[in-house]
């Protein structure tokens, strides 16, 4: 089904389809294979960092494309319509650029038009395995020692470990809470940063997270992102944008598995004609557009907020929350559309309903947003 978008000028309508065209060409026949055998695609998101696709939201000056992020996130969702793990990809990179970009000194933000350009991948190393939403309380230490720090700890579900070029390491550089927290930027081949093997995940197994142990790794003192003590304010400014990227992701997820539902509707006939011309299934297919409509319009209005300068902390935490629910129960009827033929990997809607499961924890889980959003409400 064709969505109808209305975009900020005319560069941005070339820039979707210049994504639709690579993303038929260099993604859609890819992503079941990659899938099945697990295999990280690092070339394909090369690819697509060098067509420009890895850097929109930043500026030009910094290397990146100077596009608003309502655009930036219509990108997002074309690619998770063809491959979820490259939609994924392209948001977790982009918020692994944030910290370098927003808090950066001069001579680290040397290194964004590589970062932009998609030569160098990055990894956002926040959670912990015994911490993963309470990121205030972190217990990966980094100590002074000459001109560098050393780095002990463990990092868990971290997208790209063992792939990426750099990472972000939140870590504890003073006391207990927020205040003890800050950031370091790592090269990927600093010894003693210790990628281990990828979980065994339900989806997105072409880009499956895994653990980092940092056992002893010396970070130079000047890889220091901003001043000691700022980190929880860098994750949490970055996380705010990197809420609205995965509700992009859910959004593309869903719109593919209603075009496929709809599409499959119409070629399946029982009782003699078309299992869409039966009202039970028809009001299905109806809900379903009615929800992916409903969650892109929550989505880009908060990329709009964003885009102007406004607070949007909030609306990113509403549209994440709306966005990966509704995809789990579009991907979830899809499969009952096609009934038998949805339950087996002959049909990618299988596929779907597993990649969708993950975009409700990612990036903080929905109870988190729900945390978030009702404490906004009942604030004084």
């Amino acid at each position: 089904m064709t969505v109808d978008r209305m975009l900020p000028n005319d560069e941005a309508y070339d820039l979707l389809d210049l994504t639709r065209e690579i993303a038929t060409r260099e993604l859609a026949g890819k992503a079941s294979d990659f899938e099945a055998r697990g295999e990280f695609p690092r070339e394909v998101i090369r690819t697509v960092g060098r067509a420009g696709l890895l850097g929109l939201p930043y500026p030009e000056a910094a290397g990146g494309a100077g596009q608003p992020y309502e655009v930036y996130l219509q990108v997002l969702e074309i690619l998770a319509g063809r491959w979820l793990a490259i939609a994924e990809a392209v948001s977790v990179h982009t918020l692994s650029c944030y910290p370098v970009h927003a808090h950066g000194s001069e001579r680290q933000r040397k290194l964004l038009p590589d970062m932009l350009g998609g030569e160098l991948l990055g990894a956002y190393c926040l959670s912990e395995p015994q911490g993963g939403s309470d990121a205030a309380h972190l217990a990966t230490r980094a100590v002074h020692d000459g001109d560098d720090f050393v780095v002990t700890g463990t990092k868990a579900w971290i997208t790209h470990a063992g792939h990426a070029d750099f990472y972000n390491i939140f870590c504890r550089t003073g006391g207990e809470g927020p205040k003890g927290i800050s950031c370091l930027l790592a090269d990927a081949t600093t010894p003693g940063v210790i990628p281990q093997k990828p979980e065994r995940t339900m989806g997105l197994r072409s880009s499956a997270p895994a653990q980092i142990v940092f056992d002893g790794a010396r970070v130079p003192s000047d890889n220091l992102i901003g001043a000691e003590g700022t980190g929880f304010t860098i994750a949490m400014e970055a996380l705010d944008a990197g809420r609205l990227g995965i509700a992009a992701c859910a959004v593309g997820l869903a719109q593919a598995a209603l075009d496929y539902a709809c599409a499959y509707a119409k070629e399946r006939e029982q009782f003699g004609r078309p299992i869409a011309e039966f009202q039970g299934l028809g009001f299905l297919l109806a809900d379903m557009a009615t929800q992916v409509s409903a969650a892109r319009a929550l989505l880009l209005a908060a990329g709009r907020l964003k885009d102007a300068g406004r607070p949007f902390s909030i609306e990113a935490a509403k549209a994440k929350l709306f966005a990966t629910d509704m995809a789990m129960k579009v991907t979830t009827d899809a499969i009952q559309v096609l009934g038998g033929a949805g339950y087996v990997q002959d049909h990618p809607v299988e596929r779907w309903f597993r990649e969708a499961k993950v975009l409700q924890i990612v990036e903080g889980t929905n109870q988190i947003q729900r945390l978030v959003i009702s404490r906004a409400l009942t604030r004084d």
